[in-house]
């Protein structure tokens, strides 16, 4: 007898596209080239990068995007879905080709992208069928794909189904905070579009996105870590200094971190530790085959910590850590001790000056 599949625990709504990621040591200048180390590739956008790396984790996972072409590229979004076990159907059309992303990226953390977005395709999914959101105890949705999120939201909200959104720098735009703010649950964003602010930027968002009524507000930034504000809680996690290989779809695998916490019912700085540690290990190698869970938790260990408080419209800074509380959750693996090895060949040997910010590499 067959096993029932259970139903998705994570939905992801947004494009389909193939990408190739291609590794450099540094981007080249403007009419020169540079010598390719490495072509991976997978399935973009975010939300579909999710679901495959929380089914590579064992949460049961599914997609609601965009039709794909009926092309080789096509079958590729397809197979790879089924290979990985995320659930829900591609549909195919042949009204246009499969649309392809191009990623670059360099050791030093640096990336671009190209990559094929219209109209016409992003409309499909005005068409999707959205009856896996019914079940699912968690939904995410991009804010680049415009108000054709709105319909996945608004089907979430309905069945009480929590709302994941990625808003980038989209808070800057006030009409956009207003209509997404009373269905949004959990709100990823960046200072602004090159997230260079400082530590008063990431204060300044966060409370902007709080006050509007999100109950969780995770700010990212790509020099200094991140913020996870919730209620009265605050954590500021510092991104531990590793070998960077490929940025690419590192912001995605934060949060599939917090994704994969935030379903095990873990607390909020253990979740954004995890968060932390998956998109750091993510730029030591190429492409998006994730890091087991126990090495993950291992590296997760080491993430310093700051805690604060927001009372009163301030925030207020209550003390700072470097190790996990005991009795915290992610001790309870037997093997998060063994993968400790694994964290201390990728961190830097020599003494750290905490009074200096790392260069982080969460998007």
């Amino acid at each position: 007898m067959a096993k029932k599949t259970p139903p998705p625990a994570y939905v992801g709504f947004g494009m389909l596209t193939p990408v190739y990621i291609m590794s450099l040591d540094k981007l080249p200048k403007l009419n020169t080239g540079a010598v390719v180390h490495q072509v991976s590739d997978y399935v973009y956008d975010d939300a579909a990068i999710i679901a495959c790396n929380l089914s590579q984790w064992g949460v049961p996972s599914a997609m609601i995007g965009t039709a794909v072409g009926d092309d080789l590229l096509g079958k590729y979004v397809i197979d790879k879905f089924k290979e990985l076990g995320v659930q829900g159907k591609v549909r195919v059309t042949d009204e246009y080709k499969t649309p392809l992303e191009v990623n670059v990226s360099d050791k030093k953390g640096a990336r671009t992208y190209f990559w094929q977005r219209s109209q016409e395709i992003l409309s499909t999914l005005d068409t999707a069928d959205l009856s896996l959101i019914k079940k699912a105890k968690l939904l995410y949705v991009d804010w680049y794909d415009g108000d054709h999120i709105v319909r996945a939201m608004e089907e979430a909200k309905r069945h009480n189904v929590p709302v994941f959104l990625n808003f980038e720098h989209g808070h800057k735009h006030p009409d956009l905070l207003k209509k997404y703010a009373g269905i949004v649950t959990v709100c990823q964003a960046v200072t602004d579009a090159a997230q260079i602010g400082k530590k008063q930027s990431m204060l300044g968002v966060a409370r902007k996105l709080i006050k509007s009524g999100i109950e969780t507000a995770i700010i990212t930034m790509a020099s200094q870590g991140c913020m996870a504000v919730q209620g009265e809680e605050i954590i500021r996690a510092f991104a531990p200094k590793v070998k960077a290989v490929d940025a690419s779809g590192a912001g995605a695998t934060f949060s599939s971190g917090y994704v994969y916490g935030y379903l095990n019912r873990w607390s909020l700085e253990d979740t954004v530790r995890f968060a932390i540690a998956a998109a750091s290990l993510k730029v030591t190698r190429s492409g998006l085959e994730m890091f087991p869970v126990p090495e993950i938790q291992g590296l997760a260990r080491t993430v310093r910590i700051e805690r604060m408080i927001y009372r009163g419209d301030q925030f207020h800074t209550i003390r700072k850590f470097l190790r996990l509380p005991q009795n915290s959750p992610l001790m309870n693996n037997t093997l998060v001790k063994e993968s400790q090895k694994f964290a201390e060949k990728i961190m830097p040997k020599k003494k750290v000056d905490r009074k200096k910010i790392k260069r982080s590499m969460v998007e």
